[in-house]
Parts: C-alpha cells; sequence; structure tokens
C-alpha cells in the first residue's frame, strides 16, 4: 500500500543545514528539463533535483 508523502512545499526547511545557490550549469540542466515536460521556467522540483546533480 502505497503512503502518503508530503509534498516539498508543504515541508518545513531544514534546520542548520548550508544552502548554496544552483551553479549555472545546474540551472541549465533545470531549464532544460522544465521545457522539456512543457513548463516555461523550471519549478520547485526541478531545481530539487538539478540541486542534486554534480556541481560543476
Amino acid at each position: 500500500m502505497p503512503t502518503a508523502r508530503t509534498p516539498p512545499w508543504k515541508k518545513p526547511n531544514p534546520k542548520g543545514q548550508k544552502t548554496q545557490p544552483l551553479t549555472e550549469a545546474q540551472k541549465a540542466a533545470a531549464r532544460q528539463r522544465a521545457e522539456e515536460n512543457g513548463r516555461r521556467y523550471p519549478n520547485l522540483v526541478d531545481n530539487m533535483w538539478a540541486a542534486k546533480l554534480p556541481r560543476g
């Protein structure tokens, strides 16, 4: 039986975790992913996906 998951936009921000802005390569990957899925610009899920990519 699948479990109900809280969407990321309803979860509180993690405490004590330093965030880093996306690199240009990560931003480009998020933009490409959004475009492939018919969106004009990347959403939160695209950005979260891109943040997991290697920095560089």
